[in-house]
């Protein structure tokens, strides 16, 4: 078993977090699952109704953790390093939104990674 890497600061974090999303699939899907999910956190506080609460969690894990399963084939980070994980997520769905993350991974990650 690969002994997990520590971290000080999110910065530090920020790469090794785009190496375990270097495929493509695997960040269309982590950016689907985060706009998913806050859609669900809006209907939630728009209705009040706890159901959109489990809909947020599914839809943001789920189809996060489906494509580190079966595309990746690594285990999701957020298991070691929640808070900077799902801060990860939201610069990764910001980037993508932007037209900036293709880059940023190229930048962070080696050839060899993509």
């Amino acid at each position: 078993m690969r002994k997990k890497p520590e971290f000080n600061t999110f910065h530090d974090f920020w790469p090794y977090y785009l190496s375990e999303h270097t495929n493509p699939t695997t960040r269309l899907m982590h950016v689907l699952g985060t706009a998913l999910a806050m859609a669900f956190v809006v209907l939630l506080t728009w209705s009040g109704d706890l159901r959109f609460l489990a809909a947020a969690a599914v839809a943001g894990y789920g189809l996060a953790w489906i494509s580190h399963l079966t595309i990746e084939r690594n285990r999701p980070a957020i298991l070691h390093y929640p808070v900077w994980s799902l801060m990860g997520d939201f610069r990764m769905f910001s980037l993508a939104c932007t037209g900036r993350l293709d880059a940023e991974v190229k930048r962070h990650t080696r050839k060899s990674d993509i």
